[in-house]
């Protein structure tokens, strides 16, 4: 009963598990290929055309930033770098090359304290992947209904008890991986971040070159936007500082 049942439930998560179509698979591989053979300026112009097919995906991004830094473009490397992360959050080969291409920059800003239950909370919604969220939320409404099914046909009053306790137990895991799910995607559309791409841009006190200069950043620094203004992005860095950049001077997220 119970292998037949594991059976059933990989039998539904594998498709959610694959790569995608043939031609996005094909075109990864080639350009694998030729990352392995250093010519990481064909493997950037493969791992773009499977994005401009419109697909997305964690390991393409991935990949893709890792090309950008055997090229020493850094702020390209980093771009990418994020864009997987949000697609990938708790991957820690993603985490671990943001922070090593973070050692590349000019700016080395130092975050604001937050407090303990905020950090707590963004580690909880952002250990796994939307789609590995979605996957476990499936097999678990499977595994959770199938107990509560076995509780009908259970012949023995100790089985009925489990299968049904199991089973509610098993369908409010399956709840909260949705809830976090949820709470994953509204973090990331809450979060709009950018990447510097000048070389050197100074930040001013409002959305006008004759404003006042606050400050000043450098390629590969990230960002988060708040708000837009005729060709101008504010800005925020992670110390808290604000101030107005033009709108070509990063790249979103």
């Amino acid at each position: 009963m119970l292998k037949r049942l594991i059976y059933l439930l990989l039998l539904f998560a594998l498709p959610l598990l694959g790569f995608g179509k043939d031609k996005e698979q094909t075109l990864f591989e080639q350009g694998n290929t030729l990352y392995a053979k250093a010519d990481y300026k064909g493997a950037v112009a493969n791992y773009k055309k499977i994005l401009d097919e419109g697909y997305q995906s964690d390991a393409v991004y991935f990949n893709l930033g890792n090309a950008y830094y055997k090229l020493g473009e850094i702020s390209s490397a980093l771009l990418y770098y994020e864009k997987a992360r949000k697609l990938a959050p708790g991957d820690d080969d993603i985490n671990f090359n943001i922070q090593f291409a973070n050692l590349k920059t000019t700016d080395k800003i130092d975050d604001a304290p937050q407090l303990f239950l905020v950090n707590w909370w963004h580690s909880i919604i952002l250990a796994m992947s939307v789609n590995t969220l979605s996957t476990l939320s499936i097999l678990f409404f499977l595994l959770g209904f199938g107990s509560l099914a076995y509780y009908l046909f259970a012949q023995s009053i100790t089985l009925k008890k489990i299968s049904f306790y199991s089973g509610i137990v098993i369908i409010i895991l399956g709840s909260t991986t949705i809830f976090i799910a949820g709470r994953q995607t509204a973090y990331f559309e809450s979060h709009h971040e950018a990447i510097v791409f000048n070389a050197s841009v100074t930040a001013k006190s409002g959305p006008d070159n004759n404003a006042k200069n606050l400050f000043v950043i450098h390629d590969g620094t990230k960002v988060t936007v708040v708000e837009s203004n005729s060709g101008w992005i504010k800005i925020r860095l992670i110390n808290g500082s604000e101030g107005w950049i033009t709108l070509a001077d990063a790249r979103e997220i």
